[in-house]
C-alpha cells in the first residue's frame, strides 16, 4: 500500500503559542524542531515557551474565566462550541490521524480508526454533560431552606503525555471546559503537533479568546512553573507516577486541587478454562497495541499452568510474524517508539530482564525496517518467559513492548500475584466461569477490570487508578466531579 504523505504545513501557525487567542512566537523567539520516530526527519519548528509565556498564558486563562463569557454562557451555548470542536475533528480526521501517526510513531491504522474519533466522541460526549452539571435542594431541619450549585474551579493547567497525544489531552480539556473552567494545555515535548491542531479547530469553531491555550517547549520547565502558578487553580496530570509525586508535593504549596493519572503494571490473568483463541489475541492486543506505550498495557501475563506452554508457543510465533513498520502505510499495525529516549529505556531492560535471569523467547533487539534508517527507533514485540514477579521487569513499568509470563497454579495465587505489584490501574481475566469472573474481578487492586476483553474504553465510563497509578478518574460523569466544585446555599425562612 502506499505511504502518507504528510503537507509541508500541517499546521497553519507554525513555531508559534496559542495565548488568548492569539498565535505568538515565545517571548525570546526559541523554537526548536520536532523529530519524528518513523525517520529521524525533522517535521517543523515549535515554539519553545517560557516562564513568562507560562505566565502570559494563565493570565489569559484568568481574564476569561472571571470577566469573559464562557463559564456564564448558558449551558446549551457551550455545548454547542464543544459539539462544533467535535465535529471540526470529524471533518479532519485522516489529518489529525497523519499528525499523530508521523509526531508519535502511532500506526495511522489505529489513529485514524480509533484516536481521532473517540477524541471526537469525547467532545460530543461532554458537550452534552455541560447541560447537566447542576446542583439540588436538601431540606434541612428547622424548616431552612438549602441548595447546592456545582460551580467550575477556574483555571486548569492540563499535563500530558507523549504516548496518546490528541486522546489524553480531550479528556482533560472536555471535562474542564464542559464544566465552565478556562484552560491551558502543556503537552509533551516529543509530541506537540495534534494540541496545536486542536487550537485551532477551537479557535475556528468559535470559542471565546483565553478560553483554551495552548504552551508547547521544556517539559521540567514548562510543568514547574503550571504547578507553582497561583493563578492555576487545578492540575490535571498524566504521566509517570515519580513526576506525579512531584507535582502533588509543589501543588501543596498553593492548595491547588490536582487528578492523577500515572503508571501501571497491569496483570492480565488467563485461567485453564479461558476460550485460548480469544485470550490468545487479547493478551497480544493487550501488550503490543501502540507499542506497548500505554499505561495499561497488560505486561504481565498471569497464565495457568495447564495452558502456560501451548499460550507461550502461540504468543511467541504471534510476536515473531510481526515486524515493525512505516507507521504512514495504512497497513502496518506496529510503529516505532516515540522517542530517542524511550527506545534506549526498553533497551536497558530488555538487557535487565535477561541479567535477572528470565529467559528471552523472541524480539530483544532493534529492528530497521527495509527502506527505512538503521538506527530508527523501532522495537520488536518481546516476550520473556520464566519470570518471576519479584524481578524488576514485573515490578517496573517498561512502556514498551516487552511482556513478561509468569505461571501460577490456583486463583488465590493468581490474584496474590497480580495485586503483589505498586499499581493498580487496570488488570485482566479471562475464563468462561462466571462466579470466577466477578470474584477475581472484586479481589484484584485496580481501577479497571477487564474480563473477557482489554483496552476498552468509552467516553461515558471512567477511568483511572489505584495505589501508585494514581487517584481521580477521566471519563464518563465522575470525571466533571473534580473539575468542579459545590457550594452550598442556605435560605432562612422564618
Amino acid at each position: 500500500m502506499s505511504t502518507l504523505v504528510l503537507s509541508d504545513s500541517p499546521l497553519a501557525h507554525p513555531g508559534k503559542l496559542f495565548i488568548d487567542g492569539t498565535w505568538t512566537a515565545a517571548r525570546d523567539g526559541r523554537t526548536e524542531a520536532t523529530v519524528s520516530p518513523v525517520d529521524g526527519r525533522e517535521i517543523i519548528p515549535v515554539a519553545q515557551a517560557g516562564d513568562q509565556d507560562a505566565d502570559a498564558a494563565v493570565k489569559a486563562a484568568r481574564t476569561a474565566y472571571e470577566d469573559g463569557p464562557w463559564r456564564r454562557m448558558a449551558d446549551h451555548e457551550r455545548a454547542r462550541l464543544l459539539h462544533r470542536v467535535g465535529e471540526l475533528i470529524e471533518r479532519d480526521n485522516d489529518a489529525i490521524a497523519l499528525l499523530e501517526t508521523v509526531d508519535m510513531g502511532k500506526p495511522f491504522a489505529f489513529s485514524s480508526t480509533v484516536d481521532v474519533p473517540m477524541a471526537a466522541r469525547l467532545m460530543h460526549y461532554y458537550a452534552g454533560a455541560a447541560t447537566r452539571v447542576d446542583g439540588g435542594t436538601r431540606s434541612p431541619a428547622g424548616g431552612q431552606l438549602a441548595y447546592t450549585l456545582r460551580e467550575p474551579l477556574g483555571v486548569v493547567a492540563a499535563i500530558t503525555p507523549f504516548n496518546f497525544p490528541l486522546l489524553l489531552s480531550m479528556t482533560k480539556i472536555a471535562p474542564a471546559l464542559a464544566a465552565g473552567n478556562t484552560v491551558v494545555h502543556k503537552p509533551s515535548p516529543a509530541t506537540p503537533l495534534t494540541a496545536l491542531k486542536i487550537a485551532e479547530l477551537f479557535q475556528e469553531a468559535g470559542v471565546p479568546d483565553g478560553v483554551l491555550n495552548v504552551i508547547t517547549g521544556p517539559g521540567v520547565e514548562l510543568g514547574e512553573a503550571l504547578v507553582g502558578h497561583p493563578g492555576v487553580d487545578k492540575i490535571a496530570f498524566t504521566g509517570s507516577t515519580a513526576v506525579g509525586q512531584g507535582i502533588i508535593r509543589r501543588a501543596a504549596a498553593t492548595l491547588k486541587k490536582v487528578t492523577m493519572e500515572l503508571g501501571g503494571k497491569s496483570a492480565n490473568i488467563v485461567f485453564e478454562d479461558a476460550d485460548l483463541d480469544a485470550a490468545e489475541e487479547l493478551a497480544f492486543f493487550g501488550i503490543f497495541y501502540n507499542k506497548g506505550e500505554i499505561c495499561t498495557a497488560g505486561s504481565r501475563l498471569l497464565l495457568h499452568r495447564p495452558v502456560h506452554d501451548r499460550m507461550v508457543e502461540r504468543l511467541v510465533a504471534r510476536a515473531a510474524a510481526l515486524r515493525p513498520g512505516d507507521p504512514r502505510d495504512p497497513g502496518t499495525l506496529f510503529g516505532p517508539l516515540a522517542h530517542r529516549g524511550q527506545f534506549e529505556k526498553v533497551s536497558s531492560y530488555v538487557e535487565l530482564g535477561r541479567k535477572e535471569g528470565a529467559t528471552l523467547r523472541v524480539g530483544g533487539e532493534p529492528f530497521a525496517p527495509e527502506g527505512l534508517p538503521a538506527d530508527g527507533l523501532y522495537f520488536p514485540p518481546t516476550i520473556f518467559t520464566g519470570v518471576d514477579n519479584g524481578m524488576r521487569i514485573a515490578q517496573e513499568e517498561i512502556f514498551g513492548p516487552v511482556l513478561s509470563v509468569i505461571p501460577f497454579d490456583t486463583e488465590e495465587e493468581a490474584v496474590r500475584i497480580a495485586n503483589d505489584s505498586a499499581y493498580g490501574l487496570a488488570a485482566g481475566v479471562h475464563t468462561r466461569d462466571l462466579r470466577r469472573a466477578h470474584r477475581v474481578a472484586a479481589r484484584i487492586n485496580a481501577g479497571t477490570v477487564w474480563v473477557n476483553c482489554y483496552n476498552q474504553y468509552d467516553p461515558a465510563v471512567p477511568y483511572g487508578g489505584y495505589r501508585a497509578s494514581g487517584f481521580g478518574r477521566e471519563c464518563g460523569p465522575e470525571s466533571l466531579e473534580s473539575y468542579t466544585q459545590t457550594k452550598s446555599v442556605w435560605i432562612g425562612m422564618d
